[in-house]
Order: structure tokens, then C-alpha cells, then sequence
């Protein structure tokens, strides 16, 4: 049965052919869409979950920053107890005076606050939003990666379905050529060698239609790590390359820009420029201001209380500390140099995967036109090889082989098709486009600023903003 007979090669181009006729009409009225499983593994893959609570854990770094503008405050109270002996013996040997017991109370509240560090604060501050901007970034990679392997395992389980029922079927055409040339054996038209070749295929199609029915099990399964639930009625997926420029050239230029290997390796580049800068800080003078407030009880019995207070500036120039310092200024721009280097080389990879993935997508496209002619000669083939069967022109050999070559061509047809979806989603992906956004899905879309502003200029507290 052809799987793509009367169809469009723009149909077939969605994969709307194959699967569609392998699935059956009642199904697909009634199955779920790809941009449904899109969304379902972007609301509960766990993998893109824990991605954003690492991008929310690196938030706090801005606020660690902030800290040293900020001034340091602490308290602090001491109680206990003391004896003083002002006594003396006499000339005699007689001891005269008095024991005096104190219980001395001290209150006192410091603050320091910093005036100048080298900018050292602020470099760091910069520095720790830079790396937020980066996790970003490695969040958006880790969006598209959950993305692609969504479609990727969506079309899988398509795949290997509409496979299954080709073999399936086969398997039950083998049988029927094995019927027959059962009974042509025993009116003496074929030999036993006949019966022995029919009987063949029908073994090697069952092992063909177990190992189908392995693979779709395979990625079931897959789909249900990738998108959080068992795949159901699936319709046929869409291609995506609307969204994708239309020249190589221009894809090209897009990946090497907006590639989000690219802007996380540009973002640390600036995070490792800022480290410079941060130990050149070092070699500068540092200007703190304290002030504090002391309260004393019980000093002494002639003191029953004290109170103290005080201002101070210091002024620290570092001298020399051994060089360690000059060590961790050099060491940190070889690490700035190899991060450029880094940023060229994610330039050069996200380059490779838009042309790697351009050229799986036109190779898609012809195979899916050489494919859908190779599956019409087949047909034809196999239908003229039996008619010439049935007036012992052919053997039964022929007719298996022909038959053979049409479920072989059957396949390869679902399998380009299935390549030419994925590889859509890839060339999207290479560009730094595949995400909820560009797609249009309606879902709601994880925003990292919110949190950012929740707790960037956070003095106080323990909570999370989620209330943990």
C-alpha cells in the first residue's frame, strides 16, 4: 500500500504523507500537535528547571557585590565578673583593706564603611553582572537544546511508528505471497525452493517488524525523559524554516552573532577583563572610615560607668606582600587572552553547525523528492513483476525482492521526511532562534529579569523571592 500516492511534493515536505496515511485520518482529527509537546517539555523538562535555578543562584552574586559599598555593622556585649583586693598587710603581719567585686557590662556598636579600594567594588559589582548575563545566555542554550530535543524525539516517535505499520504490513503481504505460493507449490507450478525463499522473507520481516517495535519503544521513551509525559496520538510536525534567513550567508552571519555559545563566550571575555582589574585593585591604597559607641558599667569602684565613642579614618597603602599579587595580575590576563581565543572558537563552532545543519536540510529536501520517485517506480515495478509472476515470466524471488525494494523505499521516504523536520529545528537552533518566542507558542515564558529585580538591592532577609 503506498504510504504517499496522490500527494503533493509540498506535502510531503511536512511529513503529512507517510505518517499521515500510516496513522489514519480518525487519528490525526484527534492527535496532539508538535508546538504542544514544545511546550510541555519547556514547562517540565527537569533539566531546563534546574538550569533557571542556577541562573537565579548567580542573581545573588550582583548582590553580594553591592555589599561593598555598603557599611559593615556589628554590636557587641560582654558581661562578667572581676575582684579587686586594694588591701595590705601591716608591720605585724596583719592583713588590713578591703576585697572590692565588680560585674563590668560593656555595650558597643561599630560600623566601618569603605571609602575607596582600588575600585575594586565596583569592578566586582560589573564583573558579577556580567556573569549574570552570561547564565543568561547558557540558560537560552540550554532552552534551545530542550527545544530541539523535543522536536527531535516528537519526530522519532512519528517515525518509528509510521515504520511499524510498515512492516506490519509487509509482513502480512509476505504471508499472503507465502499463501499463495503454497498452493501454486501444490499444483506443481513452483518448486519447493519457492516455497523455501517465501518462507524466508517472512522470517526476516518479522525480525524486521520486532526491531521496528524496538526502536519505537526506544523512543518512547526518550520522548517521555525529554517532554515529562507519554507521547500519545501524534499529528505530523511542520518544518520551521520560516523562521530561518534564507541564504546561507545570512545564516551564517546570524549564528556567529546571536549563537548563544557565542554571546555567553563574548560575556566571558568581559567577566575576565573585569578580574583584571579587580587584582589590579589590589596595588591601591584602601581609605575605610570606622565610627563606634561604647557603654561600660561597673568599671571600677570609683567608676560606675563610661561612655566612649570614636571616629576614625585609616588610610592602607600596600607595599609589598610578597608578590603574590603581581602573580594573580599576570595570571588573570593569560586567563583574559585564552577567553578571547574561547570567543573565536565559539565563532568558528556555531559557523560549522549552520552549514552542517544547512546542508542536512537541502540534502533532506532532495532526498524526500528522490524518495517519493524511488517509492512510485517500486510501486510500479512490483505490480508488473507479479502481473509477469502470474504468466510465469518471473519467479517468486523477483516478486519478494520487488516487494522488498518498495517497503525499503517506503522507509527511506518516512526517514526523510522525519530528517527534514529535525533538520529545520537544528538550522533554527544553530542561528540562535529556537525558542517559545520565535516559534510563537502560547505558554508563559520564564522571565530572569523578574527575579533579578527581586533581589539585586535586597539589604535584608533569608527568604527566597518564592518564599522558601
Amino acid at each position: 500500500m503506498s504510504i504517499a500516492s496522490g500527494r503533493t511534493i509540498r506535502s510531503i515536505a511536512v511529513c503529512a504523507v507517510a505518517i499521515a496515511g500510516t496513522l489514519g485520518s480518525s487519528h490525526i482529527a484527534h492527535a496532539q500537535p508538535l508546538e504542544t509537546a514544545l511546550v510541555q517539555a519547556y514547562q517540565n523538562n527537569p533539566s531546563l528547571n534546574a538550569q533557571r535555578a542556577a541562573l537565579r543562584a548567580t542573581d545573588e552574586g550582583v548582590g553580594i557585590a553591592l555589599s561593598g559599598y555598603r557599611p559593615r555593622i556589628s554590636a557587641t556585649i560582654s558581661q562578667g565578673a572581676t575582684g579587686l583586693d586594694i588591701g595590705s598587710r601591716g608591720a605585724n603581719g596583719v592583713r588590713n583593706g578591703e576585697f572590692s567585686s565588680l560585674q563590668p557590662q560593656t555595650y558597643g556598636v561599630t560600623a566601618t564603611q569603605t571609602l575607596y579600594n582600588g575600585m575594586q567594588t565596583g569592578n566586582r559589582t560589573r564583573q558579577a553582572e556580567s556573569q549574570v548575563n552570561a547564565a543568561r545566555e547558557t540558560l537560552r542554550l540550554t532552552e534551545q537544546t530542550i527545544l530541539l530535543n523535543a522536536a527531535t524525539a516528537y519526530m522519532n516517535v512519528l517515525r518509528d511508528t509510521a515504520i511499524l505499520d510498515l512492516q506490519r504490513r509487509n509482513v502480512e503481504v509476505l504471508q499472503e505471497q507465502l499463501r499463495q505460493t503454497r498452493d501454486r507449490f501444490n499444483v506443481g507450478e513452483v518448486t519447493k525452493t519457492d516455497v523455501a525463499q517465501a518462507e524466508s522473507r517472512v522470517a526476516a520481516g518479522r525480525s524486521q517488524m520486532l526491531q521496528a517495535e524496538s526502536n519505537l519503544t526506544t523512543s518512547r521513551a526518550t520522548y517521555r525523559q525529554v517532554i515529562g509525559v507519554d507521547p500519545g496520538k501524534l499529528s505530523p510536525g511542520t518544518p520551521v524554516d520560516r523562521f530561518s534567513p534564507k541564504t546561507l550567508p545570512g545564516a551564517v552571519e546570524r549564528g556567529r552573532v546571536e549563537n548563544p555559545n557565542v554571546t555567553a563566550a563574548a560575556l566571558g571575555v568581559d567577566v575576565a577583563l573585569l578580574q583584571v582589574r579587580i587584582n589590579e585593585g589590589a596595588l591601591y591604597p584602601t581609605v575605610t572610615v570606622t565610627g563606634g559607641v561604647q557603654k561600660q558599667l561597673d568599671v571600677s569602684p570609683v567608676i560606675p560607668s563610661q561612655l566612649t565613642y570614636s571616629v576614625l579614618g585609616t588610610v592602607s597603602v600596600p607595599l609589598y606582600q610578597g608578590g603574590g599579587e603581581y602573580a594573580t595580575i599576570r595570571q588573570s590576563k593569560e586567563t583574559l587572552g585564552q577567553r578571547r581565543i574561547d570567543l573565536d572558537t565559539q565563532r568558528d563552532a556555531a559557523q560549522q553547525s549552520v552549514v552542517q545543519s544547512w546542508g542536512q536540510l537541502e540534502a533532506a529536501k532532495a532526498q524526500i523528492i528522490a524518495t517519493q520517485a524511488q517509492v512510485n517506480a517500486a510501486e510500479t515495478a512490483l505490480n508488473g513483476v507479479r502481473e509477469e509472476a502470474r504468466v510465469g515470466q518471473r519467479t517468486t524471488l523477483d516478486v519478494l525482492n520487488a516487494q522488498q525494494e518498495l517497503v525499503n523505499a517506503r522507509v527511506s521516504l518516512v526517514t526523510a521526511q522525519r530528517d527534514r523536520v529535525v533538520a529545520s529545528y537544528s538550522l533554527l537552533a544553530a542561528t540562535g532562534r529556537l525558542s517559545i518566542t520565535a516559534l510563537g507558542l502560547k505558554t508563559q515564558v520564564y522571565d530572569p529579569m523578574t527575579h533579578y529585580q527581586q533581589v539585586r538591592d535586597s539589604w535584608f532577609g533569608v527568604r527566597t523571592p518564592d518564599g522558601r
